[in-house]
């Protein structure tokens, strides 16, 4: 399969570049989603669903009896202007391909010429739902991101397993991160506005200060993790935005933050949402107040343990067992999550380091990726894929 997928790595790399030079945001993948229904329509054999949770693609390949494995890819981009210098770099100002979703909608649509390829040959029962996946970076004014909108759309119905990857542009090409379990982290975000008087600088007695009054909130805010949280559970409390104040003698009447919560366990995530709320709260043990509002987001991601020994065996035989990365996860979230919630499945982190040194991080203006990882995490989903419609599975 490897060799299969080398053969059509310059297509791989061709879909990429295309879709990498125009970005498109989450819920407004029309152009890309266009691309991918046309290329399906080539490759031939696939029926295909378009508008599916908005702006999501569903292929569906397969002898209609048997097992059904759904292979998942995100479309979209960030709000982000590139900085790379490529010449296939952005056309679209403020838009970007900064965390790898061109890559990963490529590859799929070669996952779909490879196994178009092995159901011509007659050796494969079953069925495989190509899952193109719009907004896995945002979520829409009801709060759902692309995954459950998917869902939602009945994507994954008769579904059996799933599967998907994610370029890592931190891990070197040839190596693979898999582990059963936790996956990827439970996500929540929080805004908050501390609130006083506010005054004259030059009277600060006379009024209430919220900027005194943050001090406090932070410090409770950080010691979340370090005092509330029992130590043998992960989780993040972090501060991304602190905005107060329009001049050096005004003492403003409001301060507001917003940051982020992550979590595996369910019972420590919810223990987060309380502890912020204390947190904020002791804005009126000092004389001010405070609003609160909570934006419920991705659950924690897990992967199956059985699907990750699929993949693993897979990754194993292709490239070798030394290329296998069993590391912790980080506290990244992924809305993949909701779709393991469906059905079980696992995901993948591709190694996509280009090797020169230079740190080119997600959701950085240089991200970027050594493009001989696209055969390699097609030839790994197809593979994985074709064993599981072949029955040479563990459990089948």
């Amino acid at each position: 399969m490897l060799d299969k997928a080398n053969a059509i790595a310059s297509e791989i790399v061709r879909l990429r570049r295309d879709i990498h030079a125009h970005p498109e945001l989450a819920f407004q993948e029309v152009r890309t989603a266009q691309l991918v229904a046309e290329t399906l329509r080539e490759i031939g054999g696939i029926d295909i669903r378009t508008g599916v949770g908005k702006t999501g693609v569903v292929g569906h390949l397969g002898t209609g009896d048997g097992p059904t494995i759904g292979i998942r890819a995100d479309m979209d981009a960030l709000p982000i202007d590139e900085a790379t210098g490529l010449p296939f770099a952005s056309q679209n100002p403020g838009v970007m391909h900064a965390c790898g979703h061109d890559a990963h909608t490529a590859i799929l649509l070669g996952v779909a010429h490879l196994l178009k390829q092995e159901f011509a040959a007659g050796n494969l029962r079953g069925n495989v739902r190509f899952l193109f996946q719009p907004a896995e970076e945002a979520q829409d004014a009801e709060g759902l991101s692309g995954a459950p909108r998917m869902i939602n759309d009945g994507a994954l119905d008769g579904v059996d397993h799933v599967i998907a990857l994610h370029v890592d542009s931190g891990l070197p090409v040839g190596k693979i991160t898999i582990r059963e379990g936790a996956s990827s982290a439970a996500v929540d975000s929080f805004r908050g506005w501390i609130t006083g008087s506010g005054g004259h600088g030059a009277y600060p007695h006379l009024g209430t200060d919220p900027l005194w009054m943050l001090l406090p909130v932070m410090q409770a805010l950080h010691g979340i993790v370090a005092r509330r949280v029992n130590p043998m559970h992960p989780a993040v409390v972090s501060l991304g935005v602190v905005r107060g104040g329009t001049a050096s003698n005004v003492i403003p009447a409001e301060v507001y933050l917003e940051g982020t919560l992550r979590s595996f366990d369910p019972q420590v995530r919810e223990q987060l949402l309380v502890e912020v709320e204390r947190a904020f709260a002791v804005a009126r043990a000092v004389g001010g107040d405070y609003r609160l509002e909570i934006e419920r987001g991705y659950p924690a991601g897990h992967n199956d343990a059985t699907v990750s020994d699929w993949i693993s065996a897979t990754v194993t035989d292709l490239i070798g067992a030394d290329a296998i990365d069993r590391s912790r996860t980080g506290m990244g979230a992924e809305d993949f999550a909701y779709m393991t919630q469906k059905a079980p499945g696992a995901m993948f982190m591709l190694g996509a380091a280009i090797d020169d040194g230079v740190s080119r991080g997600h959701h950085t203006p240089i991200f970027d990726i050594d493009e001989r990882a696209l055969p390699i995490g097609a030839a790994i989903l197809a593979e994985t894929a074709r064993r599981y419609l072949a029955g040479n599975t563990n459990d089948l």
